[in-house]
């Protein structure tokens, strides 16, 4: 699905951009791990976060 087909489901529009948070993910039980970081795919028009996703999955493997 390319970004022109992507639609909010909240409010309809079809402007998105991909921001990241500053707090990594990481697991539980490794405090001390670096972990990954999210990113988040936001309308432009409403501000509804319509995915999340952590950029290094592998990173949170046991």
């Amino acid at each position: 699905m390319t970004s022109s087909d992507k639609k909010c489901n909240n409010c309809g529009g079809s402007s998105f951009v991909q921001a990241m948070d500053f707090v990594n993910l990481r697991p539980m039980d490794k405090k001390m791990t670096l972990g990954t970081e999210k990113i988040y795919t936001v309308c432009l028009d409403c501000g509804e976060v319509v995915s999340i996703k952590v950029k290094n999955p592998e990173k949170l493997m046991k």
